[in-house]
């Protein structure tokens, strides 16, 4: 297996996979290099068919094997929520502040131990003859306010209770080792050896 298309245009996210996949292929490539696949809409109803939604179609448009992840944040107060809606919980072209606003908001006056929460990392693989997801999770708590500068996402008010901080204030290899998108590429990892 030559080559593959990580079925995204985000740096910071083809920087992380392909990384870690790299040994496995000569070629990595991305939405970037297909800029005419334009925007994919996810419309799924789970975190699994949104993932997929991603990989087929770098698949189906290119022809070679392709890899997509899909991460979402489910509190356990809300009801699972923000959960498929975890980028644009706020609105469509929602900010990373303006969802964080808009989760402390809802769990205004929710007591500690209530605010459990976890990040579900799902990475789908499609090549038409061994398609297949693994999955990353990340327990944790839904901080009171924001805290730490690192990472992005709902990283400074998501608590890690192993480091007793929150996962912005986990330096970038630690997190990779805990964290629930550091989990499903392990995975990955050790399913595309046992297929390659």
């Amino acid at each position: 297996m030559k080559k593959i298309v990580i079925a995204s245009s985000n740096k910071h996210k083809v920087s992380e996979i392909s990384t870690k996949i790299q040994p496995f292929f000569d070629t990595i490539l991305s939405f970037s290099d297909f800029p005419e696949i334009g925007e994919i809409i996810e419309d799924g109803t789970t975190i699994e068919e949104n993932s997929f939604i991603k990989s087929r179609a770098a698949f189906n448009h290119t022809g070679l094997a392709s890899v997509a992840d899909d991460t979402i944040l489910e509190v356990d107060f809300l009801n699972g929520e923000p959960g498929i809606f975890t980028a644009r919980y706020a609105g469509n072209n929602a900010t990373y502040a303006q969802n964080m606003s808009k989760l402390l908001k809802e769990l205004d006056g929710v007591e500690d131990k209530l605010r459990t929460a976890r990040f579900r990392t799902v990475i789908s693989f499609v090549d038409g003859i061994s398609d297949f997801h693994v999955e990353g999770v990340l327990e944790g708590k839904i901080l009171k306010s924001k805290i730490g500068k690192k990472g992005f996402g709902y990283d400074p008010i998501f608590h890690v209770e192993e480091y007793k901080m929150s996962l912005a204030q986990i330096s970038i290899s630690q997190k990779n080792k805990i964290s629930h998108r550091g989990l499903a590429i392990k995975k990955f990892i050790h399913k595309i050896r046992d297929i390659l």
